[in-house]
């Protein structure tokens, strides 16, 4: 058979901070990895850790049979930089209240 769709959480260990511009978006020293096939890892970050008040929710959804529907917040000129899992599926439950962005720096030492 083809091979199987997976995803794994796991707890990171370093640092992650979330730079545009030279505005820090995000940081955080306990984002979760979530690695799913054919994707590259992300970094879903926990929500207290991101600047939800520079980011404004956008009306834009999309729905992963993996992971659930996930909603979308933006920066005024970086449409549906950000997004997250309300209500993730069981599988992926530890994602509930983290967001995730496209681009993240690993912040070393």
């Amino acid at each position: 058979m083809g091979s199987a769709h997976e995803i794994t959480i796991e707890h990171g260990t370093q640092r992650v901070r979330v730079v545009r511009d030279g505005l820090v978006l995000a940081e955080s020293d306990r984002p979760l990895v979530l690695r799913e096939t054919g994707c590259p890892a992300r970094y879903y970050l926990p929500a207290e850790d991101v600047r939800l008040d520079l980011l404004t929710a956008s009306g834009t959804h999309t729905h992963c049979p993996f992971k659930g529907t996930a909603s979308y917040w933006s920066l005024p000129d970086a449409p549906d930089l950000v997004w997250a899992y309300p209500d993730p599926k069981p599988g992926v439950a530890e994602i509930k209240d983290h967001l995730c962005f496209y681009d993240v720096e690993v912040v070393t030492g």
